[in-house]
């Protein structure tokens, strides 16, 4: 008979199991140890002219060296003064390499000083204070700055614990929580920082364009309604003038920007200076900024200069400007605006003074909607049109304003926190001065911002106080109405300090991204790690600029506020999150100088900032963390492996031991029972797998599900192969990898091929861990195998598993098993011939839910005997399966009792013949090898013969060994002829085998899959080859005549 099938078979061996329902790219440690040498401290004062003072000079230093420190103070990050310094000393050679000598003022309060301290201050905090009330800004101040404070006390804790070379924040957390985690933050600060920086450009020109030049706009509108439109395109014009400009500075060298650092810190010195110098002034006389009212609403005082509506000039009464603004013409019966004609003309003065008591009235927020007017509480007579007010010159809310808005647009005035630890570097002891500098620089930028919400709601009328721009005070800066001795100073110098910002966050924020990119954790920005040959980063200024110019186009120093609110949320919650993950895991690397920290402080610390985001705007918060999301997946899975010893990993193996402890406690419930797999793999002598399509089935059965552990074995010592054993794990890893097979690897050396399996079912897996089915390939070519041991190693690998109570799969002609090509439209047969707890049911299920078997149906065959109702039990099997929810399709085979053939008696006896007389003769290893040859080759030829005959009987086995041996072994044989006689449950077994063999092959013949209980092993090892050959019998024609796979 010939013919072609095309299925798959899998042999099955089975324990009872119910299925019923009832986290661098420098490889070095930080050094936990920090060498802060004084070497120089004896050096200094080698002069004998002040030894009057020697005594003091070691806490005190010299008016010189103060005044020199000041004047070679800088503002910008680790890094940039080496690349300042490559410019300079270009082509020459370093003498010497000057130690750190910056101290906590000069390196890290200052600098921290000056990036706190900003463009929200000047331009905002006074229209702040006047929308949200006294009481809602101390809070809305209470919050950003605790949040801060909570950030800085982890950050010293971090910074403390080890050298924070450049990138700064980004350092910290990419060391303490990972490279996924570190990318996406250190992307997101990145991103923060390069919006800072169209902030500050965006404040640089609305300073210019409202207060300094307004002539200078280009655009211009015609009428009030189109004033917000133009000063829009007038600040992307001058906006993207003043990026271009900036970049280009940043670009020639930044030792430009190095030597205006002073500047801009003596601008934002001398401005809050002159705003505490007009606080006090307005207590004795305060400064005259009238501003005027039109019954209780503001005017914006650009076209008229008296606040009036008629004069008299030579007795007459004459008409004002003010007149001719809300009236048709300047005749005293001309016809004027509703409102205008109902209500008188008041003037009040706009910095009342902080006696006054204008306290209370501004204690109280007044939020509104775009376009409201700006209203003073005071009686008026309303009009009953109000459609053309929005035409007239009043003062109206640009925006409309709520809590949340003004928490996202104060929080900017709060960053910079990490000036310092930034340059950890250039300080002479960072782990004494970062902590000292930044927490003293928020505590004093605290207590400013707070004593500033107080001393304006104190000092200045609330409808100046919502007068964003000044217009109802002819245009001026409302916070300079109040400085002394003149406005232009907060003018002038929030000019420069806006400038200095900006020019800082454009050379820090192209570092930060090269600093990631030299890192090589995300692929794609490998290209912005380059720059020029003193390492300036080129590249990455480059998208900077594009990626700050977006940020100008937008326009608004409003809506680039929040954007910017969220990235350093972001990263400040992770650095909270870093601290408070290092402190509880308590590794042993975690030393921080700084001891004044707590894991409560760092979680409050993150909890603060998570709400502030969404208190911020929940959807930019949610962008956000969509940005960082993708950013994080893309690392894990394109991105560099990097082991950087980081929190993430310590959580892990914290977690894994605890859920190890747990899966201790019991044995897992049937309902969570599925397939932990143990698969043995075979090495050839190159150690490359020799069947990688096991690792596919596996892939195929598992899906990255439940336990995978696949092991293998080499012979010899682990002393002579350990290099060996790596090689031969990189191997099964490689593998692995190709057949996306999640799992683990195991390799093991012992002196045998046998024991090294039995240690690998014994020991492989970890507590609760450990594996409850075993997969391996069939022993192929067995009979002709150059190793006798071989079904002997397989044989006695059923023996033990099955004596460990687990499953075993053995995967038949396993090179035939699909890859990743998916399969058409087949079945998977099921012979269920004795039950094994549901394990062969589950099986076809687990497949389908892979897209190789997902279109193949499940059948499921089971034997009936003479005596069995074959009807009642299909009921019963289909009834079965509808409780255990599977679908498949039910046949019931009747085999019948029919008369042993007389091939299946031959069979046996040449089975038995073979066992028994190599056991008995004392061959060499060649001659066993060829006599089993013998016996198989004649075995094959006879088997048409035989079954031809009704009465044949075997014919005589003839052995090639010498004429001693053969004397010996005929006179041994003489003696109990019943020795060769048949023994009946071998023939038993081995019709079975033939039987099933037969049905299995006509009924599965179109399967892609066939699975198929397995016989039970052998108790007795002189049975052992009775049983390997019972086995390969029963599945043998399926090698014969399939070109498939059986399990």
């Amino acid at each position: 008979m010939s013919f072609s099938l095309s299925f798959s078979l899998v042999l099955l061996l089975s324990p009872s199991v119910c299925l019923s329902d009832t986290g661098d790219g420098n490889p070095r440690e930080s050094r936990p140890f920090i060498n802060n040498t004084d070497d120089d401290k004896g050096t200094l004062y080698d002069g004998k002219n002040m030894a009057l003072f020697e005594e003091e000079m070691d806490s005190n230093p010299m008016v010189s060296s103060l005044l020199s420190k000041l004047a070679n103070y800088t503002n910008l990050m680790q890094g940039v003064r080496e690349h300042e310094e490559a410019d300079e000393d270009e082509g020459a050679k370093k003498q010497t390499v000057k130690s750190p000598q910056m101290g906590t003022f000069i390196g890290v309060y200052l600098p921290c000083l000056q990036n706190i301290l900003g463009v929200i201050l000047f331009l905002r905090m006074t229209w702040i204070v006047g929308t949200a009330g006294i009481l809602e800004s101390f809070i809305i101040v209470s919050m950003c700055c605790s949040c801060t404070m909570l950030t800085a006390i982890s950050m010293s804790a971090i910074a403390t614990n080890g050298v924070v070379p450049a990138g700064g924040s980004y350092y910290m957390i990419s060391r303490s929580l990972g490279p996924e985690f570190g990318g996406a933050v250190g992307l997101c600060f990145y991103l923060g920082t390069t919006f800072a920086g169209a902030m500050y450009i965006l404040g640089t020109i609305e300073i210019l364009l409202t207060y300094m030049v307004p002539s200078a706009a280009i655009f211009k509108a015609e009428e009030k309604a189109q004033e917000a439109d133009a000063l829009l395109n007038n600040m992307r014009v001058y906006g993207t003038c003043c990026l271009t400009l900036m970049s280009l500075v940043v670009f020639v060298g930044v030792k430009y920007v190095n030597k205006l650092a002073l500047v801009f810190l003596a601008c934002v010195v001398l401005s809050i200076l002159a705003i505490y110098a007009g606080v006090i002034k307005t207590i004795f006389e305060p400064p005259v900024f009238p501003v005027c009212l039109l019954g209780n609403r503001t005017l914006q005082n650009h076209g008229f200069d008296k606040c009036m509506k008629t004069e008299i000039i030579d007795n007459v009464t004459v008409t004002t400007k003010l007149w001719s603004l809300f009236c048709k013409g300047p005749e005293l019966n001309a016809s004027c605006n509703e409102y205008f004609s109902l209500n008188n003309v008041t003037e009040i003065q706009g910095i009342p003074g902080l006696t006054s008591g204008v306290i209370s009235e501004n204690m109280w927020g007044s939020y509104g909607p775009a376009g409201m007017l700006v209203e003073k509480a005071v009686p008026s007579v309303p009009a009953s049109d109000a459609s053309q007010d929005k035409h007239l010159p009043y003062v109206l809310n640009d925006i409309t304003a709520f809590f949340t808005l003004l928490v996202g647009i104060y929080f900017p005035s709060v960053t910079g926190i990490m000036a310092g630890s930034n340059r950890s570097g250039d300080l002479r002891d960072a782990q004494r001065s970062i902590p000292i500098g930044t927490i003293l620089a928020i505590a004093t930028t605290t207590i400013i911002y707070l004593s500033c919400v107080v001393l304006f709601g104190a000092c200045i009328e609330g409808v100046l106080l919502r007068d964003k721009f000044g217009d109802s005070v002819k245009g001026n800066l409302v916070i300079g109405t109040l400085s002394w001795p003149s406005p232009w100073v907060i003018v002038i110098g929030s000019f420069f300090s806006c400038c200095g910002a900006g020019l800082q966050s454009l050379t820090g924020a192209p570092r930060l991204l090269q600093a990631i990119a030299r890192d090589g954790i995300v692929p794609f920005l490998e290209v912005f790690g380059h720059g020029k040959a003193n390492g300036e980063p080129t590249w990455a200024l480059l998208l900077t600029a594009v990626i700050c110019e977006s940020g100008i186009l937008i326009a608004s120093l409003d809506a680039v506020a929040p954007i910017l609110s969220m990235f350093f949320l972001m990263c400040y919650l992770f650095v909270n999150l870093a601290c408070a993950l290092q402190t509880l895991l308590r590794t042993p690397n975690w030393r921080p100088r700084f001891k004044y920290y707590h894991w409560a402080l760092s979680f409050l610390g993150m909890s603060l900032c998570l709400a502030l985001m969404f208190i911020s705007s929940w959807y930019y918060a949610l962008v956000a963390m969509l940005i960082a999301g993708c950013i994080y997946k893309y690392i894990e899975y394109r991105g560099a492996e990097k082991e950087w010893g980081d929190g993430i990993r310590g959580l892990s193996l914290n977690a894994a031991r605890y859920a190890l402890i747990r899966l201790e406690e019991a044995p897992p419930h049937t309902k969570n029972w599925r397939p932990q797999l143990l698969v043995l793999l075979n090495l050839d002598s190159e150690l490359s797998v020799k069947h990688p399509r096991l690792l596919s089935f596996t892939t195929q059965l598992k899906a990255g599900k439940g336990l995978t552990i696949v092991g293998s074995v080499l012979e010899g010592t682990f002393l002579s192969r350990d290099a060996d054993a790596k090689r031969a794990e990189q191997s099964i890893k490689s593998a692995m990898a190709a057949e996306k097979t999640k799992g683990f690897c195991h390799v093991v050396v012992s002196s045998n091929l046998r024991d090294g399996f039995s240690h690998l079912i014994q020991s492989a897996g970890l507590g609760g861990m450990k594996h409850n089915s075993v997969l391996m390939a069939w022993p192929a070519n067995w009979r002709q195998s150059n190793d006798p041991q071989s079904w002997r190693n397989f044989i006695e690998t059923v023996q033990e598993t099955t004596a460990a109570h687990q499953a075993l799969l053995v995967a038949k002609n396993v090179d035939s098993f699909p890859h990743q090509e998916r399969l058409g439209e087949g079945t998977i047969d099921v012979w269920w011939i004795v039950h094994d707890g549901g394990l062969l049911m589950l099986l076809p299920f687990l497949l389908q839910q892979h897209k190789v078997w997902r279109k193949c149906k499940m059948r499921i065959f089971t034997v009936a005997q003479l005596d069995d109702n074959s009807i009642q039990m299909k009921k019963d099997l289909q009834m079965f399966l509808y409780h255990l929810r599977l679908n498949a399709e039910v046949e019931v085979v009747e085999m019948h009792d029919s008369d042993i053939s007389a091939f299946t008696y031959e069979k046996t006896l040449v089975m038995e013949q073979r066992s028994q007389m190599l056991k008995q003769m004392q061959l060499s290893r060649t001659e066993r090898e060829r006599e089993a040859q013998l016996i198989y080759d004649r075995n094959t030829a006879s088997h048409a013969a035989l079954n031809d005959k009704t009465d044949a009987t075997p014919e005589r086995v003839h052995m090639t060994w010498t004429k001693d041996k053969f004397c010996t072994e005929r006179n041994r044989n003489r003696e109990p002829s019943a020795n060769m006689a048949v023994n009946q449950s071998n023939v038993r077994c081995m019709h079975t085998a033939i039987k099933l063999n037969e049905v299995v092959v006509n009924k599965s013949q179109g399967a892609h899959l066939v699975l198929l209980n397995m016989p039970g092993p052998p108790k007795n090892r002189v049975f052992m080859s009775v049983y390997c050959a019972t086995s390969f019998g029963f599945s043998k024609d399926f090698l014969k005549h399939v070109q498939s796979e059986v399990l």
